[in-house]
């Protein structure tokens, strides 16, 4: 063999030393020295606790570091150099023989401690029994096996084909409900304008929002929750007194002004931060921020034109409009990476044009405006200030805590107007203020407790108090009745104790409701929370007659209600189940029911695999975001990529906290968003994939949705990574996912466990590959 040969001998058995645990050797060449095969280096490649045992060690040995006669240490590595092997077989194989006659005798030796033949029922025992009291004994027959039960023909289940015409009749019949429900809702609002515009609002921002990619679900509710800041026109409308509030209204309506500004500057730095990750760094040169030149321009010309007197409703009407436009604008520019950037910009110069009309709608005193600006520039700072310390892994209990400042803006504001102009304005204007306040008070506190969850605050474990549906029915009741006393009362007072018992009993079943609801649901909850700040956004342009918050909030409304459906699909649940069915506690540690025995491998192992395959898939979860090792995996995608391999990533819808949120992690660890793949995308390759490591995530690779109609996940769409050849999972422990449901794939042939903490296990992944 030429000397080539043997360098790359060497080198495939370091490879293949670096995962083996045990090596035996026995080349012997007749009157020569042994030859040596395992080199020293390799021998310090084998994992800590490996043994090797070289039986041509009386001819110098196969293995560099034996030493004849004696046991040698290497590093952790067990060196056996006995020279007289066959010698110690006879003693070895007596050990076990006399071990198997002991277990044997041992047996027969009942629980009262006495020594028992028993050949009628001891079926080992008269296997081995040739004699029994003096009796020569037939030779043992085993028993016959038990007849195999004759499986019964299933019965045919007919597939009856439903008939066109009747399923085209009940969806018209359903449509001619809705339609009329609708009218008749319809006819119940005063002006026709305000009703046409939130109709076309709903639908114009609903079909934005089915544009934005999935990948920008996370940015996408961190911009909705910014715009939603606009509950500001509401407080501004209101403020009142001088530089500081004097009635208990304008203190509302200055708590309203300063809380929706943090939400104003910490929601659109947020979305700022979250969409530059997703910047590739061999992108050309973007300059969106020039986009804010249309809106400024618009601001200046109306700012010039009312002070000029020149002015008019129809200007502010037509500015407004453009406002909501530029909203629904950012969205719509989220349906494409080449100008997500771009949304920030367009939503802000929406914004700016909200508030450049509300202010020359204020009509305020000079110490009024200056109220405003010390109100806002408070809010404005302490926004500032929490979104600098905001982190793609905090991404999620801060969305939820800026949904809680939006829910008390709102019922601020709702509360404020009755207690500035009372009762009497009709019944639509009733419903609003009540619906407003009702909505603010129940997002306020569902928001509270859904953000103390997800900061691990408070136990994840739903709150199950006895009797929580009829809670949570009585407390729906009563929030109908007030309902019910404040639009059909004429007495202020009356009307004040129903506005106030509906506050408190929304306030209350949005605590009570959300605590019942387990942590993997949340997700599922801010969506909803982000959906119900929207339509209190839009009671608010009611109360107060202002189109624009009603575009907002219907484009708001409706973004958050898409999302909790991607959310609810993304798990095969109904949003009733989620709200009402307790589910999604802390995993434990969970076995099945089999008893089945899952394999482990260490790095070394993991890496071999890796540098063996030609395409690797890598699965992250929650645990990814935990451990923050999304640095890592990018690195180890980076260098896979080198080294000729595809790596490819795939992201479940409701992998993480909130839609998306694992997409933004890996945008900012620097993984190219043209690699990240979506379920459905992924499944049809799983085949083709060498290995997959799965990083974090348990139920949505759990293969028992697909396999066990009676498992608590069943139906569920999930991440076929057990398709692939080879399964690495990455976890802390063996323990279940947030769902509670033990994972086959962790049992499977091809699957491999390494155990331990993700980043840690990450970077010393990267170092093997770069050996």
């Amino acid at each position: 063999m030429s000397k080539e040969w043997f360098e790359a001998a060497d080198k495939m058995l370091l490879k293949e030393c670096a995962s083996t645990n045990v090596i035996i050797t026995t080349a012997q060449i007749p009157g020569k020295k042994a030859p040596v095969l395992i080199k020293k280096n390799m021998v310090e490649a084998m994992p800590p606790g490996s043994v090797t045992v070289d039986l041509a060690a009386e001819t110098g040995g196969n293995v560099e570091t034996t030493v004849p006669g004696e046991i040698a240490k290497v590093g952790g590595v067990t060196c056996l150099g006995y020279t007289n092997m066959p010698s110690r077989m006879a003693s070895t194989a007596s050990q076990l023989f006399g071990g198997n006659v002991t277990k044997l005798i041992s047996s027969m030796i009942d629980k009262e401690g006495k020594f028992q033949v028993d050949i009628e029922n001891d079926e080992a025992v008269r296997s081995m029994c040739v004699v029994h009291k003096g009796q020569k004994l037939e030779p043992y027959v085993p028993p016959p096996p038990p007849p195999k039960e004759e499986k019964k023909d299933e019965p045919v289940v007919e597939i009856v084909e439903e008939d066109p015409e009747k399923t085209t009749m009940r969806s018209a019949l359903q449509s001619t409900g809705a339609l009329g429900t609708a009218v008749i809702l319809g006819s119940t609002v005063p002006g026709s304008g305000m009703l046409g515009t939130f109709a076309l609002s709903i639908w114009v921002g609903s079909q934005a929002v089915r544009g934005v990619a999935h990948a920008l679900h996370s940015p996408l509710m961190s911009i909705t929750n910014a715009i939603s800041g606009m509950t500001i026109v509401g407080g501004m409308l209101q403020l009142g007194g001088g530089i500081l509030p004097s009635t208990t209204a304008q203190l509302l309506a200055a708590g309203a002004v300063s809380l929706s500004a943090i939400n104003l500057a910490g929601g659109f730095i947020v979305t700022k931060k979250m969409l530059d990750m997703f910047r590739r760094p061999d992108d050309p040169p973007e300059y969106w921020h020039y986009y804010l030149i249309p809106s400024g321009v618009v601001c200046a010309s109306f700012t010039g034109l009312t002070l000029a007197g020149m002015g008019g409703p129809g200007l502010s009407a037509a500015v407004a409009l453009a406002s909501g436009l530029g909203c629904i604008s950012g969205i719509s520019a989220m349906s494409d990476q080449k100008t997500t950037r771009l949304a920030n910009y367009l939503a802000m110069g929406g914004v700016g044009m909200g508030l450049t009309t509300t202010l020359f709608a204020m009509g305020a005193t000079s110490a009024v405006y200056a109220q405003f600006v010390l109100m806002s520039a408070v809010g404005g700072l302490a926004g500032q200030q929490i979104a600098a310390r905001i982190g793609p892994t905090s991404l999620p209990q801060a969305v939820a805590g800026f949904h809680s400042l939006v829910g008390i803006a709102a019922c601020s504001t709702a509360v404020g107007d009755f207690m500035l102009h009372g009762v009497g304005h009709g019944g639509f204007h009733a419903a609003s203020i009540y619906l407003g306040a009702w909505m603010g008070a129940i997002t306020c506190t569902g928001s509270i407790i859904a953000c103390a969850k997800l900061a691990e605050k408070m136990s994840s474990k739903p709150l199950a108090l006895p009797g929580r549906d009829a809670m949570n029915i009585v407390m729906g009741a009563g929030s109908a009745a007030c309902m019910a006393g404040f639009m059909m009362t004429s007495d202020p007072a009356t009307a004040a104790l129903c506005l106030a018992g509906g506050v408190g009993l929304s306030g209350a079943l949005g605590f009570h409701m959300t605590a019942s609801i387990g942590g993997a649901d949340m997700p599922v909850v801010i969506t909803l929370l982000n959906s119900y700040s929207g339509w209190a956004l839009c009671a608010e342009g009611f109360i107060l007659d202002q189109p624009l918050l009603t575009v907002v909030g219907a484009l708001i409304g409706s973004s958050g209600a898409f999302l909790t459906k991607i959310m609810c699909d993304g798990m095969n649940r109904s949003l009733t189940n989620v709200i009402l069915g307790g589910f999604g506690t802390s995993g434990g540690s969970v076995q099945t029911s089999e008893g089945l025995v899952h394999t482990e491998i260490d790095v070394a192992g993991t890496v071999s695999a890796l540098k063996d395959s030609s395409s690797v898939c890598i699965v992250p979860g929650y645990g990814l975001a935990v451990a923050q090792a999304q640095k890592a995996v990018a690195d180890i995608a980076k260098l896979l990529t080198d080294q000729g391999k595809t790596v490819k990533f795939a992201v479940h819808p409701v992998a993480g906290r909130m839609p998306g949120q694992l997409n933004v992690l890996l945008a900012e660890a620097g993984v190219p968003y043209d690699i990240v793949y979506e379920m459905e995308e992924i499944n049809e390759e799983m085949e083709d994939m060498d290995v997959t490591m799965v990083i974090g995530a348990n139920d949505t690779v759990n293969s028992s949705a697909e396999e066990d109609p009676n498992s608590a996940i069943a139906g569920m769409p999930v991440i076929q990574v057990w398709k692939s050849s080879h399964v690495v999972f990455m976890k802390r422990s063996m323990a279940s996912g947030y769902a509670g449901v033990d994972n086959p794939v962790f049992y499977k042939e091809n699957t491999d466990m390494l155990l331990g903490n993700a980043s840690d296990t990450c970077e010393r992944i990267k170092q093997g590959l770069m050996e």
